[in-house]
């Protein structure tokens, strides 16, 4: 199949640190296998992150080379994806500029999922007004690659229900169907705990373990997992539900049969914590060698690393012109050719 005949998909990252165990399984794995079947962009969103971490330029920029390391460690391939930053590719504001007049600040402050980050950042009614809009540029986003398909998790639903209002909106203005809608992909996997228990592995919880870290650091956060407090006794049964140990095991162990059999002798008793922990410290290690490897190859080069992410930016800025063209044009906005 022709690159250009293949479905669109676009999907990416903040660079507000190195990735983690829960980016791998949510979804750095499914890219690598998406790049084969997919026109598949990659957006390292670098202005999104700055909705609310305004102030910290430093912690932003630094993060986009460990960001581009982190997808060429684990297989994504700039010959098959497009890796592009978002701030320069200045069409996508432009596109966000028109398309916040389509959508109302009421819509916004009911999007579920704007809802529950203004929660948990604490913002109440002080919020800035670039968090608050951040659908509508993620929508430039998609809108921009008329993509698909748009990989997010259950949470993120909503983002895209919003983008697809904001195309049905505008190509009912324009009375054209300039705009193309999406659809979500769910990956099979959920969200993966944090080591601690808690329902989500974040980096400002301290309780992620990252693709970089050391054999020693992979060993240390592998001892520390949460499995079953009332787990006291070998001999005691223990619960694998809530036990993060077994989580992961489901998670990364290919031998499905094993891991039932170790959860079957840990629900009768006569398993104790420790093992378990050596099988999924083996398992981490063999997985994450590799990824360590070629991360420390490309690290040593990094003009080169920023050179490949320079070229995806240009050939992605190219595709985002094309689509904005069209935008102001249907609308009557361009006034010389």
């Amino acid at each position: 199949m022709d690159a250009n005949t293949k479905p669109v998909i676009l999907t990416g990252d903040r660079p507000t640190g190195p990735l983690h165990l829960g980016h791998f399984v949510g979804s750095l794995q499914n890219r690598v296998r998406f790049q084969d079947d997919y026109r598949q962009f990659i957006l390292v969103a670098d202005a999104q992150a700055l909705t609310d971490n305004m102030g910290r330029y430093g912690k932003v920029h630094d993060n986009v080379l460990e960001v581009m390391l982190d997808y060429l460690a684990v297989g994504i391939d700039p010959a098959k994806s497009t890796i592009f930053i978002q701030s320069q590719v200045p069409e996508l504001t432009e596109l966000t500029f028109f398309y916040l007049n389509l959508v109302t600040v009421s819509r916004l402050e009911r999007n579920p999922t704007i809802k529950e980050e203004i929660r948990l950042r604490g913002f109440e009614r002080d919020i800035p007004a670039g968090f608050l809009t951040y659908p509508v540029s993620q929508a430039a986003d998609i809108t921009a690659f008329k993509a698909t398909h748009v990989p997010v998790g259950e949470d993120q639903i909503p983002m895209i229900e919003q983008t697809n209002e904001v195309v049905r909106r505008f190509n009912a203005s324009v009375e054209q169907e300039i705009l193309v809608e999406c659809k979500a992909v769910v990956p099979e996997v959920g969200r993966l705990p944090g080591i601690d228990g808690s329902a989500k592995m974040s980096k400002s919880l301290g309780n992620a373990l990252n693709l970089s870290a050391t054999a020693d650091e992979v060993s240390r956060a592998v001892k520390m997992m949460y499995t079953d407090p009332d787990h006291l006794r070998v001999s005691d049964p223990g619960k694998v539900e809530g036990n993060v140990v077994f989580t992961y095991l489901d998670a990364f162990e290919p031998d499905t049969a094993m891991v039932a059999d170790l959860k079957a002798q840990y629900q009768r008793g006569g398993l104790g914590d420790m093992k378990v922990k050596r099988v999924l410290e083996d398992r981490l290690q063999a997985m994450l060698e590799p990824i360590r490897t070629r991360r420390a190859a490309f690290a040593s080069d990094p003009a080169e690393v920023m050179l490949i992410l320079k070229r995806g930016t240009e050939a992605a800025r190219a595709v985002a012109a094309q689509t904005l063209d069209e935008v102001k044009r249907a609308m009557g906005l361009v006034y010389f050719d």
